[in-house]
């Protein structure tokens, strides 16, 4: 199951779609509260949580829950609160630690500069509305907590992975993939090697006994 970042949605996993699909793979890839079919609805971490919710419930077993920047961080805060629904959770262009004052300061520099140059159209609001979801979140306080098997995937040049050490130090046995050449939307800027890590993690789920629909 895929989870889409801030301001895009479910289609930017076309390539991750085809592949899974194509190797026999049921794979949903759902739309966030505030984002593509659901473009008129405001963003909350409740909304998002309750999407991956209903998406994971239609699966027949649990999924592999796969999510990119935004939806990494929402699929880390269900993954910790609904381990028993899936099978493992890869977390793509979101290690960095997002709680405090930076986050504040930066929700209140977003509105403002949207506001002065009326950058990003009428639904620039699910900016803000995902830095105030956000701002009380640590996703390295619910890294240490999860149980199921967890892998994060960056590119080399993703300025947002700042943390990635200490989240391999939060929690013994996350794996930590860097993708050479990529950035942050490392699902689209390398899909090869992006789609060869998701094959890579269904097949080691396999050979745990867990169950691999991604």
């Amino acid at each position: 199951m895929l989870v889409h970042g801030t301001r895009t949605s479910s289609a930017i996993w076309r390539r991750q779609v085809d592949a899974l699909e194509r190797s026999g793979h049921r794979t949903v890839a759902i739309d966030l509260p505030g984002h593509g079919r659901r473009s008129h609805e405001r963003f909350s971490l409740d909304g998002a949580l309750a999407a991956i919710d209903d998406a994971v419930e239609s699966c027949p077993e649990p999924p592999l829950l796969v999510g990119l920047s935004l939806g990494g961080y929402t699929s880390l805060a269900y993954a910790r609160r609904n381990e028993r629904k899936i099978a493992g959770v890869v977390l793509a262009g979101c290690s960095t630690e997002i709680k405090g004052k930076p986050l504040a300061a930066y929700r209140r520099a977003s509105g403002m500069l949207a506001r002065a140059l009326r950058l990003g159209g009428p639904n620039w609001h699910v900016v803000t509305d995902m830095l105030t979801a956000l701002a009380g979140y640590s996703p390295l306080a619910d890294l240490r907590r999860t149980e199921v098997p967890v892998w994060l995937v960056n590119g080399r040049r993703d300025p947002l992975r700042l943390d990635e050490r200490r989240y391999l130090d939060a929690r013994p046995g996350t794996r930590l993939m860097v993708v050479p050449n990529a950035g942050h939307d490392v699902n689209a800027h390398a899909p090869v090697a992006f789609n060869r890590i998701l094959f890579d993690a269904l097949h080691e789920l396999r050979h745990r006994g867990g169950l691999a629909l991604a």
